[in-house]
């Protein structure tokens, strides 16, 4: 029998976010079912064999059986084959997870294309691989070790960027299939977890590779920032995350409420009514004009574009269609027509 690690800060500290995470997104039996009926939830952790995926796969393996609902745990491995060894490094954290007890643990060796540069493939390939995982294990989620730090980093990525509300949210928690239970514990926290639990952890070279903009921000911006502005900029940018997350969320609430009573569906597409956008503040007008576009023709729109429709309802002086992919939008008295694009 493996001795088990003695209790130390970090090890605590990551084994609770996980215990919280799983006492918040996965529901406990109703009392009233035979519990020898119902199937046992089944949870996948994404592992590379770095330190933050194998504490918490570490943490997984000890919470899951522990929850209420005996919680399955396994996990997916994915070898992008962009280095080297990649084979080895794959089949030694696959090694490692069985080791812990998980399963099952498969380990998917995906083909890296170019489209949107390497982080932006890679990152394409890697979640292609996570859906197969899904299907056949039937696991109802993948969870992530995004921490702290990941989560601040994308944070200031997107204000940099001026991605806008969609980006500066920062990661959720859970959402479409994915969990992230560190996302309140440092990367210093998921480090100290592995040695105290003596387990070994591969270091990826291109997480120091400076060629990613990500590892920029990692080991030069953020450090700055905090030696400028002194320390706790990372948690500073996850709080701003968590308060954006709420706002933008209780507009997207307010923008479909709206939407039952301004939008009309017509047989080319969907209409606005003039005076009910003019009447909202330009953050629900702007959202009731994406949500337009985005549910009847699955066409994300940029700001500009969307400024720009805006204005057939702000500055209108008559001027003619808006073109969007797919989609022109015209103004015609007091409606405004979204309306497809004919293919020719």
């Amino acid at each position: 029998m493996p001795q088990r690690p003695r209790l130390t800060p970090a090890i605590a500290d990551v084994r609770r976010a996980v215990r919280d995470w799983l006492a918040t997104y996965v529901p406990l039996p109703d009392g009233s079912q035979d519990p020898t009926a119902r199937p046992a939830p089944r949870l996948l952790v994404a592992l590379s064999g770095g330190p933050d995926s194998t504490a918490l796969a570490a943490a997984l393996a000890f919470e899951a059986p522990r929850h209420g609902a005996g919680v399955e745990a396994g996990a997916i491995v994915v070898d992008h084959a962009l280095q080297a060894g990649s084979e080895r490094v794959a089949e030694e954290a696959a090694e490692q997870a069985r080791g812990l007890g998980l399963s099952p643990v498969l380990v998917k060796r995906v083909e890296v294309g170019a489209t949107g540069g390497p982080e932006a493939a890679a990152r394409a390939a890697r979640y292609e691989a996570f859906g197969q995982a899904l299907r056949e294990s039937g696991a109802s989620a993948i969870l992530l070790a995004h921490t702290l730090d990941d989560q601040a980093e994308t944070v200031l990525l997107g204000l940099a960027r001026g991605s806008g509300p969609t980006s500066l949210r920062g990661m959720e928690p859970a959402s479409h299939g994915f969990g992230r239970p560190l996302l309140g514990v440092r990367r210093e926290t998921t480090h100290a977890f592995c040695a105290d639990s003596g387990l070994a952890a591969w270091t990826d070279p291109q997480n120091s590779d400076p060629a990613y903009t990500r590892v920029r921000v990692r080991d030069v911006v953020l450090p700055m920032l905090e030696r400028e502005l002194g320390p706790g900029v990372a948690e500073a940018l996850v709080r701003t995350a968590d308060q954006l997350r709420e706002d933008s969320d209780a507009l997207d609430h307010f923008a479909e409420e709206q939407a039952e009573e301004l939008a009309d569906h017509a047989e080319a597409g969907i209409s606005l009514d003039v005076r009910g956008l003019a009447a909202n503040p330009a953050a629900l007008r702007q959202r009731l004009i994406r949500l337009a576009v985005e549910s009847e023709f699955a066409v994300s729109l940029s700001r500009a574009q969307t400024l720009e429709v805006a204005r057939l309802v702000t500055d209108w002086h008559g001027q003619g269609a808006v073109h969007l992919p797919g989609v022109t939008v015209v103004r015609r008295g007091g409606i405004l027509h979204f309306e497809a694009v004919a293919t020719p």
